[in-house]
């Protein structure tokens, strides 16, 4: 498999931390990633990807978090073809508001829009929950990769 691309959108840094406690993960089952900050990332470049892994909080009323809305107006525009890519979605969020998870949601309709073919389940953080969410987020990638045989 080729390098694993995971991008991250965040408002406080949270999925940056959770992006960063994926990659190590990945890399300690003999997995190579490399970490993005969305804005920084080229949508064009989407398309060379073999695996994407987004991960991405919700801000304010279901938005996306500041650093993911320049990398989603991109690919709203750009539409580049991701039917030979594969992706999978963790998302921060709070069950305490009915918007809930509404960023990764968002982000993974975007990717299935233009091809993609989602592995596996979305992963989701509850910070009402009191757990951390790389807490949550490692376990769910381990699995993740154990079961699909990414």
């Amino acid at each position: 498999m080729d390098t694993v691309t995971i991008l991250f959108g965040t408002e406080s840094g949270n999925s940056e931390m959770v992006a960063d406690d994926i990659s190590k993960a990945l890399e300690d089952n003999g997995i190579k990633s490399e970490v993005f900050d969305m804005e920084d990332y080229d949508v064009g470049d989407l398309g060379m990807r073999e695996m994407v892994i987004i991960v991405s909080s919700t801000y304010g009323e279901g938005d996306l978090p500041q650093t993911a809305l320049p990398f989603f107006k991109a690919l709203n525009e750009l539409k580049p073809d991701l039917s030979s890519t594969r992706f999978a979605a963790f998302g921060l969020g709070d069950s305490t508001y009915d918007t809930y998870n509404r960023g990764i949601s968002t982000l993974a309709s975007a990717f299935a829009d233009l091809g993609a073919t989602q592995v596996g389940e979305t992963g989701r953080h509850d910070a009402d929950s009191g757990l951390d969410a790389s807490d949550v987020a490692v376990p769910w990638i381990n699995d993740l990769f154990a079961a699909a045989r990414v």
